[in-house]
């Protein structure tokens, strides 16, 4: 006889910019394949993740890719990490504000309109890395800067009752380590990501609990 399927088992869509698609990492040592693994190892079966998501994305630009790729909810989890690049092109926190509640919207109703379906991970500081420093980047600013932007995505998913994980500290404590970055000096290394998949694990296993008895 075939095993009952869990009843919270299902698709993960992770939307986001280079730190969803792990620029310079195998698609394994993403944080979102991570954790979908780490999911399954607690015995929920979580699919891998449909990824939207490429380096450089702004909000806006993850909404048109939204638009284009046209994913097909429902889907039992879904992550949204974005903002880091309307922080280093300079944009306005008053625009990140309005467009990260629109994504924010999308993504609640791909997690067929739960909020508690849904997972917002924190902007990592990149003005600690080797990258910043070469290139004469303000480490205080840019680290002033995330914070306000994390500070407004926070305050949206709290209106919505969206979980929101920070991952900003891990990303500040030995970020700047060559183990924990990519050949650029920029961009996470799978062991970095590591870190973020076992902070947003245990909020991931309250957002979909193993089934009673498995």
């Amino acid at each position: 006889m075939e095993p009952t399927p869990y009843p919270n088992s299902g698709r993960y869509l992770a939307l986001g910019d280079s730190y969803t698609v792990g620029e310079g990492v195998p698609t394994p040592g993403t944080w979102p394949y991570q954790l979908a693994a780490a999911m399954r190892a607690q015995g929920i079966g979580l699919e891998d993740p449909q990824v939207i998501a490429t380096t450089g994305w702004t909000t806006d630009e993850l909404a048109a890719a939204l638009d284009e790729a046209a994913p097909q909810g429902p889907f039992a989890l879904v992550s949204l990490s974005i903002g880091v690049n309307n922080q280093y092109r300079g944009r306005p926190l008053a625009e990140y504000r309005q467009q990260f509640e629109q994504l924010l919207q999308r993504a609640i109703a791909l997690a067929a309109e739960n909020p508690a379906r849904v997972l917002v991970l924190s902007i990592p500081d990149w003005g600690i890395t080797p990258y910043a420093r070469d290139n004469q980047r303000d480490g205080l600013q840019i680290a002033q800067e995330i914070d306000d932007f994390n500070a407004a995505a926070h305050a949206c998913c709290g209106d919505y009752g969206v979980a929101f994980v920070d991952i900003t500290t891990a990303s500040r404590i030995g970020g700047d380590l060559p183990a924990m970055l990519v050949d650029d000096g920029l961009h996470p290394s799978a062991q970095m990501y590591r870190r973020w998949a076992e902070l947003a694990l245990p909020v991931a296993v309250r957002l979909l609990p193993a089934p009673t008895g498995a």
